[in-house]
This record gives structure tokens, sequence and C-alpha cells, in this order.
């Protein structure tokens, strides 16, 4: 399989949709300064919390063939939109276990959130699996390169498209270069969110919640909606949902609602395409260990993140990114459409 250098549609980089992203981001940053000056005030007001002595975390066993990090995790605090390259404590993303066996050989995959966390965990296993993929991110082009670099040494084609998911004339122009540079478009991976948190409802503002909205599913809508002329029968498309979209979460209002709303979306699209053979789905991940959080939560609640699933940990990005190979492979999921897959680390979640 050819290569291409990372980065290959670097002009992308450089564009309106390119300057679009980082508007994007500095808002996004805007947010978070906001929240995060609210949670100074609210934390000066409270008293302060005595932490018990002699308390230990209990750590749940460790994923296949590494020992994973359990609570407590490093103290920190990531600019959003947040630098997969910037974090103490990397992700996982390499699945070393895992063993490609051509199940996407000569397929083009098109992942949005591309360039870190859970999409370039996906990236790197498509690639593995004989596929040619597309990443598309706001502005972390520092994550960007690093993930073609990936997917290349894998074997297959690394393209790069910057620019603001939310927009979409940019989601039908990086589907027109996912298409020109690969001949086709085969899978589609809706997986670019932003998240916020906001302690109480008087917190979220009505920018903030359209910016959820807009980001989480708008930019999927316009995704499918670009992606679909070019789908053929046994092709599919793929969402990331959340667990907050089963249960709720108490700090993440919009989030969560944005994340029922693709569950949603997922199966009224399902029936939809089903008579054109396109199949879709989604992945419901609990917490996973990517720059989402650290780019959201405050120093010291990151610490705790994932402590209270049953396992006692979040999940590394190499434990989710089977599942999304599972379902786009033919091989594997030709008679799955319309499902939301829960990878939760906690008994008892369901779709």
């Amino acid at each position: 399989m050819t290569t291409s250098a990372p980065l290959r549609s670097r002009s992308s980089t450089k564009s309106g949709s390119s300057a679009s992203g980082h508007q994007t981001a500095e808002k996004h940053r805007a947010m978070q300064a906001q929240q995060d000056l609210h949670d100074h005030d609210q934390a000066a007001q409270k008293p302060g919390k005595t932490t018990r002595q002699g308390a230990t975390t209990q750590r749940a066993a460790p994923g296949p063939g590494h020992e994973e990090p359990t609570p407590p995790l490093p103290r920190h605090h990531l600019d959003k939109p947040g630098l997969e390259a910037d974090m103490q404590l990397k992700p996982r993303y390499q699945a070393q276990h895992y063993r490609g066996s051509g199940k996407l050989d000569g397929m083009s995959v098109l992942i949005t959130g591309g360039d870190s966390g859970i999409g370039r965990a996906v990236a790197v296993l498509c690639a593995r699996e004989g596929a040619d993929v597309a990443i598309a991110y706001l502005s972390e082009h520092e994550d960007a390169r690093e993930t073609c670099a990936l997917i290349e040494a894998e074997g297959g084609r690394s393209l790069a498209l910057a620019g603001d998911v939310k927009d979409a004339d940019f989601c039908r122009e990086a589907v027109g270069k996912v298409v020109k540079t690969f001949g086709k478009l085969n899978v589609l991976i809706n997986n670019a969110a932003f998240q916020e948190h906001a302690a109480s409802l008087d917190e979220l503002t009505e920018e903030r919640f359209d910016e959820t909205f807009r980001t989480n599913i708008y930019g999927y809508f316009h995704m499918a909606k670009a992606a679909l002329p070019h789908l053929q029968r046994g092709d599919s498309i793929i969402n990331t949902g959340s667990v907050t979209g089963l249960r709720g979460s108490k700090e993440l209002l919009d989030y969560s609602a944005t994340k029922g709303a693709i569950h949603a979306f997922t199966k009224a699209l399902a029936h939809n395409l089903a008579d054109r053979g396109i199949r879709v789905n989604a992945v419901a991940p609990g917490p996973v260990w990517t720059p989402l959080n650290p780019a959201d939560r405050p120093a010291k609640e990151v610490e705790k993140f994932g402590a209270t699933t049953h396992l006692g940990r979040p999940a590394q990005p190499e434990e989710i990114s089977p599942a999304y190979v599972f379902l786009a492979a033919p091989c594997c999921s030709s008679y799955i459409t319309g499902i939301v897959l829960p990878i939760t680390g906690n008994a008892g979640d369901g779709a």
C-alpha cells in the first residue's frame, strides 16, 4: 500500500477552514477561562475538606499487556482544545496486543476528531486493518502530524483536514478531499466533540449550550449529509455517543443532551438508510483517558477521573478502538445496524 507524507493535505491547514478552526479554538478557550474563574470563586467560598488519612484507591486489573493508569491520576489541566502531546500521562493508542487481519483492506475511512484520543486510536487500527485514513480536526496540528505518521507506519495513506465541523461547507470540502485523494469513502466516523462542565443550570449560558449542540450533533449531521452521496451498499457510518447519553451527567447537562441526541440520530438514520444497505451504529464510551477531560475539569478533579466505574479506572483509547473496527468491517457486522454499543467499565449500562 502506498504511503503519503504526513499532513498530505498541508495546504488545508492554511485555508479558510483552518482559520475558522483556530477562531473556534479561541472561542472555546474563552469559555473555558470563564468557567475556570467561576470554579475558582466557588471553591474559595466553600470550607476546605479534610482528606481521610490512610485511604487507598482500589486498583482495577490492567488492560491486556499493559499497566493501565488508575486513580489517582496526574493533577493536570489543559487549555482547550487540548493537545495529547501536552498530557503528562500519555494515553495508550497503539493496541500492541491487536493483530490486523485485513478486515478493512482497500477501504477509505474519515474520522472527525481524529487527531488524538479515541480518534487517534481508531485511526491506527483502521490503518492496521488495511484502510487509508483521513482525519478531520480543529486546530491541533502537532497531534494531527503525529497521527498521520502513525497511520503511515501501519501502511496506510493519511490525509489531515483542519476545520470546524459546525461549518457545513468545511464538511463538504473535507469529504470531497477524501474522495479525490483516496478515490472513495467507505466509512465515516463522527467523533469530534466539545465539552465544558457547569455545576448548575445557572452557569450554563445559551452561547455555550448552542456551541455544544452545533459541534456535537450538528457536526454529525453535516458530515453524514456530506458523506452520503459517496457511500455505497455495504458502507457505514459510526457515531461516538457516550455513557452520559445513556444515564446523564450532573455537571454535563448540554453534553449529555447532545449524546442522547446522537444515540437517537444513530437509530433513526440506520432505519432511514437500511434500504440503501448503509449501516449506521454508535459506540457509547464511559470515561476514557484522552485530552477531552483534562481540557474540561479542574486539575484536582482530573485525578479522580474514572474512579467510580466498576472497574475503578478510565479506559484507554486502545480499549475502545476495536469496537469501531468491528462495526466498520462488513466481515464482522454486516447484519448489525442501529445499535448503541456501551463500553463503560460498568455492569448494567445499556442502550
